[in-house]
């Protein structure tokens, strides 16, 4: 060793030695009395979550098949029934089209011919009928005067009797006719009121006035009735979703106040109100999912974003409290004397124990032995 690197390791280690005596010297002992204070406390429940749109919904599709074509893009707003997109079922389009000409063959204006022809026949059996009976009753006349045949009396009364079975007859099928056209026609919109409804479960709509958030899928991929299609939410209202402990779900109550923070808004912190509790715990992840309003928002906010909540749960002003370390078994302290001194505990947070019973502002503590 050189007289050079003899005098550099002096010197550090007379430095180090320096260095730690003064941290020494500015480090309170654990042997140091602290004492209790009056000041405010709050109680709080963590609870992490994310943004939803109102009315957010994932949208899916009533059928099989490929996409054929999408209405519109991610970030375009919709109405309640706009058309979103469209799945490709060649079956069920020649299936409303079959359904189509059905409903205009068995259409009431479409049948008006067939009505008409029944009409001419009835008004020839009416008149038929009509003059079958003039003859008749001049026969029976002439009968009466003592001329003609009893045998032409037969048959001009046959004459009439067949006229007027012919003409009640026609009178029937027309009635008939008339039904049989009014069944099918409505048998025929109802057939193709069917088909729209089934070729309609293949065009994915909008059920609310929103914005499309997201669309996950491409045109030519294969769908089903499991698959998101669809993203779909308020424009502008938006709530914190989150998810808490089923340890501290009693102590959460509707209208409690909580601060909000986020990754994508660094050093800032914003405030939210409580509005619905979900009464059942997911079995999975031991949590209950609470819904909660901004009352002091970002200037704009996105469905999904990740964030970190406090619910504040209690608050006490001006009460008498200690650091949360000097207090051990929940109910313990040691006093300055070394005496080990029971006390009662209110509400803590992750710094500070509310005392209720047990010690004065007089009262020195010492840290526990651990």
């Amino acid at each position: 060793m050189n007289r050079f690197d003899f005098k550099f390791n002096s010197s550090f280690k007379f430095s180090l030695f320096l260095f730690i005596v003064v941290l020494s010297g500015c480090s309170p002992s654990e042997d140091t009395p602290i004492f209790p204070e009056k000041k405010s406390i709050s109680e709080s429940v963590y609870a992490s979550g994310v943004i939803k749109a109102k009315d957010q919904y994932e949208a899916y599709a009533l059928a099989n098949g490929p996409i054929q074509e999408f209405f519109v893009k991610e970030g375009d707003t919709v109405r309640v029934g706009t058309p979103i997109l469209k799945i490709f079922n060649e079956s069920e389009k020649l299936r409303r089209e079959n359904a189509e000409l059905a409903q205009k063959y068995a259409d009431q204006q479409s049948n008006q011919t067939r009505l008409k022809d029944l009409e001419l026949n009835i008004k020839l059996a009416k008149d038929k009928l009509t003059n079958d009976s003039l003859i008749w009753a001049k026969t029976q006349s002439l009968w009466n005067q003592g001329i003609g045949t009893e045998i032409e009396l037969e048959q001009k009364k046959l004459a009439f009797q067949s006229s007027k079975t012919s003409y009640e007859s026609s009178l029937l099928k027309y009635q008939d006719l008339q039904r049989e056209i009014t069944f099918n026609s409505q048998s025929a919109s109802k057939n193709l009121r069917i088909s729209e409804i089934l070729e309609n479960e293949y065009i994915l709509r909008s059920k609310i006035d929103g914005i499309v958030y997201s669309l996950p899928k491409e045109i030519g991929e294969m769908v089903s009735p499991q698959v998101t299609l669809a993203v779909i939410g308020s424009t502008s209202d938006f709530y914190l979703e989150l998810q808490i402990d089923e340890y501290d779900i009693s102590k959460v109550k509707q209208g409690q106040r909580v601060m909000v923070i986020m990754d994508s808004f660094k050093d800032q912190t914003f405030e939210a109100e409580v509005t619905r509790i979900i009464p059942i715990m997911d079995s999975k992840s031991k949590t209950f999912t609470v819904e909660a309003e901004f009352t002091q928002a970002p200037e704009r906010l996105f469905p999904n974003l990740t964030l970190e909540a406090n619910i504040l749960t209690n608050k006490r002003e001006s009460t008498l409290v200690i650091p949360r370390k000097y207090v051990f078994r929940d109910s313990l302290v040691i006093a300055e004397s070394g005496d080990t001194l029971r006390v009662k505990t209110g509400i803590k947070n992750y710094e500070f124990t509310e005392i209720l019973e047990g010690l004065t502002e007089e009262t020195g503590l010492i840290l526990p032995k651990r």
